[in-house]
């Protein structure tokens, strides 16, 4: 049945702006007293909230009591959410000075989820990913990108991926899976970090084709962990398979985006060290490039350069990177909001960040804007201006 939401103080569609490039937040559409017309999950038609009550006698009415702002649900397409235990530890060693790679060496990093991780079996993995899931929905978050990469190994990789199957079967979010099996090569493998990667392609990527556990495939470039050129062997045989591919790149040093944008890889992730020559090469391909300000924050790093690469003509996401080492808090707008001071981005590049440009580092079309036939994934912020929900830094939070 046809219902009809309404009326919002204002509805901001995200319609007509490129996918591409600055944004000012004068491209940014309008519409006082809005209303938004749903049938079957999908939007029929938005406009003047009154108009569309005239024009559909039969419509069933859902009125919104009180000021609301109603915007597209945000797409987070950079996560690790499926882990068990903490890396506390870790935190309070970097608050006092130590280096990722001091961390890595006393036990802590990636291992050391990677050891909690395998200790949980399927059903507590579950139950924690959808208490994360649920958190984030709750946040305005719709759609989630949830990323293996804390088992490892063909058995633990595929503990992961089922839990975040089972999980997406039990939430309203919409979740999208990401094999990381690539994250760093695992202490007790026997053997040199190519025989990993094709231990995790002849032996794990085949059995989530057959179970369908995940539609793209990621790899993290970087020092400790994998470099460009066994990172371009595999995406490319990754890709051969049928999957899409994303690349951690250029988070502590340069070189994974190259290897994204020559492979044609969906999106680059992390840029924290990209200097100009990477960000002429992302502006200059069809690559999403992937902020990640949870990581900065959570390391003390600068951020990714947001407004280089905007101005320079990139597709310019912001994600969480909710993770239990380097990005713990996962909450993406205050992330986005606090970047936004610092880089100098607009309302409507922040929005667009976490809207249809995320959306598109997950090669996804039908969300992110509010248009006839896409998706009906709303959030409505109690606010009689749009501008109060980057104003507050995160801490406005949509209605229930």
């Amino acid at each position: 049945m046809k219902t009809l939401h309404g009326p919002f103080t204002q509805i901001l569609p995200l319609t007509g702006m490129p996918l591409k490039g600055a944004l000012t937040d004068d491209q940014l559409q309008v519409i006082p007293d809005g209303g938004i017309m749903v049938e079957n999950g999908l939007i029929l038609i938005v406009g003047d909230f009154e108009t569309l009550r005239k024009e559909n006698p039969s419509a069933q009415i859902n009125l919104i009591e009180g000021d609301g702002v109603l915007l597209p649900g945000f797409v987070d397409c950079h996560t690790h959410i499926c882990f068990a235990g903490s890396r506390a530890k870790d935190y309070a060693m970097r608050i006092q000075g130590k280096t990722y790679l001091e961390i890595a060496k006393a036990g802590g990093g990636i291992w050391d989820s990677v050891t909690q991780t395998r200790a949980a079996d399927e059903a507590l993995l579950t139950e924690l990913l959808l208490k994360r899931i649920e958190r984030h929905l709750a946040e305005g978050v719709t759609t989630i990108e949830v990323k293996s990469g804390y088992g490892l190994s063909v058995e633990q990789e595929l503990k992961q991926l089922r839990a975040i199957k089972v999980a997406s079967t039990q939430t309203k979010a919409s979740i999208l899976t990401t094999c990381l099996a690539a994250h760093m090569a695992p202490k007790d493998f026997n053997g040199s970090q190519n025989d990993y990667l094709e231990h995790i392609l002849t032996g794990l990527l085949p059995v989530i084709k057959k179970e369908n556990l995940a539609s793209r495939v990621d790899i993290f470039i970087e020092e400790s962990a994998f470099n460009a050129e066994n990172a371009t062997i595999y995406l490319t045989k990754a890709k051969q398979m049928g999957f899409d591919i994303t690349v951690h790149a250029d988070q502590f040093t340069t070189g994974g985006s190259k290897v994204a944008v020559n492979l044609g890889a969906v999106s680059a992730d992390h840029l924290e060290a990209s200097g100009d020559a990477e960000i002429k090469l992302l502006a200059n391909s069809n690559t999403v490039a992937v902020t990640l300000p949870g990581a900065s924050l959570g390391l003390g790093m600068p951020y990714a350069p947001a407004r280089k690469l905007l101005d320079a003509g990139a597709c310019l996401a912001i994600a969480s990177d909710w993770n239990p080492g380097s990005a713990p808090m996962g909450d993406l707008l205050m992330q986005a909001a606090v970047m936004s001071a610092a880089e100098k981005l607009s309302t409507a590049e922040v929005f667009a960040g976490l809207t249809f440009r995320a959306a598109k580092a997950l090669n996804l079309t039908d969300r992110g804007i509010l248009a006839a036939g896409m998706r009906a994934d709303l959030q409505i912020y109690p606010a009689n201006d749009y501008r109060e929900i980057l104003y507050q830094q995160g801490k406005l939070k949509p209605k229930n």
